[in-house]
């Protein structure tokens, strides 16, 4: 049981309407970036949480045999305060979670009836793609990183056509260290973009 998310969906936003002065046609037009944003979001609530709880429901007691604590919904219910507010009054916009959750005394047989624990706060995102987070309004940025592990290369000079090779090592944490053979037999050693 899942209940109507607080945030719109796509239907439900409204695109801004542009107008366009330049002299050529428009070839392209704009796409909406922040789509991809609140598709993932409302993913997020209307499945991602719930995949969440299957993956750790039912949960037992240490010894496996008396109680049984099984999930079997959740709702969002409606935010304390609106963007408009949460932004003056520097608060964070978002919506307390609740899981209705089930309790099985496994010696008795007993089910106690479903019952509603609360999960905690799950911020909201906005109709613009961003979050509210103590009255300021921040984006979410995606960035790549480059995979733990040594990279291995080999390059050509340019005078001499010889192949030289070059090794880097990104470790998960810390310096960077990369490995590089000269035309003249010398191996030298850059820690983060420095030559040492």
């Amino acid at each position: 049981m899942v209940s109507k998310s607080p945030v719109p969906s796509k239907k439900e936003t409204y695109p801004v309407k542009r107008k366009n002065y330049a002299k050529l046609p428009q070839v392209l037009d704009v796409p909406n970036l922040v789509e991809v944003q609140l598709d993932s979001f409302q993913w997020l609530q209307e499945e991602g949480i719930k995949q969440l709880l299957d993956e750790i429901s039912p949960i037992q007691d240490f010894t496996g045999s008396r109680l049984e604590l099984s999930f079997v919904g959740y709702e969002f219910r409606e935010p304390r305060n609106s963007e408009l507010e949460c932004m003056q009054k520097d608060q964070t916009y978002s919506v307390p979670l609740y899981v209705k959750a089930r309790l099985l005394t496994k010696g008795t047989g007993e089910i106690r009836e479903p019952f509603d624990l609360f999960f905690g706060d799950i911020h909201l995102m906005t109709d613009k793609g961003t979050f509210i987070t103590s009255g300021t309004e921040r984006v979410v940025v995606s960035q790549l990183l480059r995979s733990p592990g040594i990279y291995f290369t080999v390059d050509e000079d340019s005078t001499t056509g010889r192949k030289l090779g070059k090794a880097n090592l990104v470790p998960s944490r810390g310096a960077w260290l990369e490995f590089d053979t000269s035309s003249r037999d010398v191996i030298s050693v850059k820690v983060d973009g420095k030559r040492k």
